[in-house]
């Protein structure tokens, strides 16, 4: 994507199913969890680059011993720095007595990061929240084991205030209204008063306090505890966490929004944001590796029995399409086929923009993650030219001489890499006062491969959201190769409602498609609608959640998508450029085509997936409205 949108997050909960013993024996080394967790990690790196923490819990270990170990970083490059710390631990010890290393019953004791249980995770600060703080894991303790409480999770709420009210109500002082520490406390509460209803049970039938906690560690009803502190959450969510005795939980959202992948064998379990990673980590073949169901929790006890169990009961399925068009990994194998169909899709429009001139287009792609759907858009063409050539040579037969075939038989689209993006350059820029004049270089170019004058550009990109990067420029760097005509191409349909689910983008205003509806409303004397819009909002705010309906789509209603992108491009294209300029947007149904099993589009057609995203694009329109650039969330 040209522009920066950031996301939130990644996880990955893995415990070790065998004896530290096991490893040391078997691959050579003690550390096998925590040289597996950097692997898992580092191979989701794409996911947060603001900071990174690893928690890890010994399961056996005597009373006076540390049993918690937990490390955040906020450096850049937060994952490695992370793991430089753990491991410089150990680099002290083989230094000191490398035979220690050896002695796995010693490491337990001693060191930290040797435990059975890890959960991990790496974050975007998306609400301008970058502290050590506002890292994952967080830590709920407490000197009873079974009420230590890790959490981490790839999620956002849309109902934190209420959640937050009801911690009030019975007695809680959070310290502060943060969704990760609303779920935190809510999953500790009823964590608390799970554990409380056994003790209470245990003491009245006569057995000691002492023995009473062995019974509690092995016999917590996870899945209940589970399906009373999620029951009232609206959002998209992954959250993981680990409870001090040594169960685990990971459990994911009722529309299955936010992704989780599983796998588990006689020696590791192992939960992630991602299937490639787990697949690279261990080694293992795609079918492997299944996907957590929406409302489901994996759930790992401390003696190492795993279960799969219903938590929420699941509703329409509607996985982010935003994690196939841009945030997962395109070494997926599916994600990968659907990124190349996106760009096989936007084939026809181009066609007719181009009027099917291929002799005098360049097709290139905005760096880098667009390089996929690349891929599928000069297959499209390739496509339409092998059609092309035969029907001429059915037309033509003999009477083409072998100049003219060989001519022909050689023309094919073409393809160059036009725009470089210098990334060193962009990480610099954090002066907003001297950015527009600096954002005009991000991106370098290759000169000499375009026709002054007589050839058109065309470059396919993930995504237009602000379309601030195109204006300022790309539009402006490609006409200096003096073109006769550029155009950009988006692989996925206009973003006209916020995302409440985790993705960076929240405010109406932000969106150049809403921009271009409001423009087109003023310029045909229908602002009256949007006072109109405004007051309908106002009063769905009063309805309960549960029929509250989105009002803002008919803002959009009497405009085709044509016109909306007609006047996103008048909108984009910088005033001083010669070359002509246009943008095309992918349809929504070819989205579908292209992505069948990932049908979260509610950016693109405001069809939130839970009650909570209605009430909050309802709300970002009545703050659009009042010149509240607040969140609606």
């Amino acid at each position: 994507m040209s522009e920066l949108i950031k996301h939130e997050c990644g996880i990955t909960v893995l415990r070790l199913l065998k004896p530290l013993a096991y490893y040391k024996e078997k691959y050579g080394t003690p550390l096998y969890g925590i040289n597996k967790m950097y692997l898992l990690m580092e191979k989701m790196h794409n996911r947060g680059q603001d900071g990174a923490g690893l928690a890890n819990i010994k399961i056996h270990i005597e009373p006076g011993h540390r049993y918690i170990s937990r490390r955040r970083s906020i450096k850049p490059n937060p994952t490695a720095h992370l793991f430089k710390k753990i491991q410089k631990r150990f680099n002290e010890l083989y230094e000191k007595d490398k035979e220690k290393l050896d002695d796995v019953v010693w490491l337990q004791k001693n060191m930290p990061y040797t435990g059975e249980l890890f959960i991990g995770h790496l974050r975007y600060g998306t609400y301008g929240k970058y502290g050590i703080e506002s890292c994952h894991p967080f830590l709920r303790q407490n000197n009873w084991r079974s009420r230590n409480l890790l959490v981490a999770g790839n999620f956002n709420l849309t109902n934190v205030d209420e959640l937050f009210d009801h911690l009030v109500e019975i007695g809680q002082h959070p310290k502060e209204k943060a969704d990760t520490v609303t779920v935190m406390e809510r999953i500790g509460h009823f964590l608390d008063e799970e554990v409380e209803e056994m003790y209470v049970e245990y003491k009245k039938k006569g057995y000691s306090k002492k023995d009473i906690t062995p019974l509690i560690t092995s016999e917590l009803n996870v899945k209940n505890m589970l399906q009373r502190a999620f029951k009232k959450f609206d959002g998209g969510y992954v959250i993981g966490g680990l409870i001090g005795h040594g169960d685990a939980f990971v459990v994911r959202d009722p529309a299955g929004i936010r992704p989780a992948f599983y796998y588990h064998d006689d020696e590791i379990a192992v939960v992630a944001s991602e299937r490639p990673i787990i697949q690279t980590a261990f080694n293992l073949e795609v079918d492997k590796i299944k996907e957590l169901d929406p409302g489901h929790a994996f759930i790992i006890k401390k003696d190492g029995t795993i279960s799969i169990d219903e938590i929420l009961t699941p509703i329409e399925k509607k996985p982010c399409s935003f994690e196939r068009i841009y945030f997962s990994r395109g070494n997926d194998a599916s994600i990968y086929e659907e990124r190349k169909a996106l760009g096989v899709l936007t084939c026809n429009d181009i066609l007719k923009e181009i009027d099917y001139d291929l002799e005098n287009t360049v097709f290139s792609f905005i760096p880098n993650t667009a390089e996929v759907a690349f891929y599928g858009m000069v297959k499209g063409m390739e496509d339409y030219l092998i059609d092309k050539k035969k029907k001429l040579i059915a037309e033509k037969g003999n009477n083409l001489n072998a100049k003219e075939l060989e001519s022909l038989l050689q023309f094919r689209p073409r393809v160059e890499k036009i725009a470089l993006k210098d990334a060193k350059l962009r990480t610099f820029i954090t002066d907003d006062s001297h950015r527009n004049d600096l954002v005009q270089h991000i991106y370098d170019i290759t000169y000499g491969i375009i026709r002054p004058g007589k050839d058109t550009m065309v470059l396919i990109d993930d995504s237009i959201v602000r379309g601030t990067t195109l204006k300022q420029s790309i539009f402006r760097i490609l006409d200096r190769l003096h073109p006769k005509k550029i155009v950009i191409v988006s692989s996925a349909p206009q973003i006209r409602y916020p995302d409440c689910y985790g993705i960076d983008m929240a405010r109406l205003k932000d969106f150049v498609a809403f921009q271009a509806a409001i423009e087109l409303l003023i310029e045909r004397g229908m602002w009256q609608l949007t006072q109109d819009v405004y007051a309908e909002a106002k009063s769905q705010m009063q309805l309960p959640i549960e029929k509250i309906e989105n009002v803002v789509k008919k803002i959009y209603e009497p405009f085709t998508n044509d016109e909306i992108s007609e006047r996103i491009t008048q909108l984009l294209r910088p005033h001083n450029i010669k070359a002509e300029t246009k943008i095309i947007y992918q349809t929504v149904e070819n989205l579908h085509q292209a992505c069948p099993n990932h049908l979260g589009d509610w950016y693109f057609t405001g069809n939130y997936p839970t009650p909570g995203g209605n009430r909050v694009v309802n709300k970002a329109f009545i703050n659009y409205i009042d010149g509240n650039n607040e969140r609606a969330y």
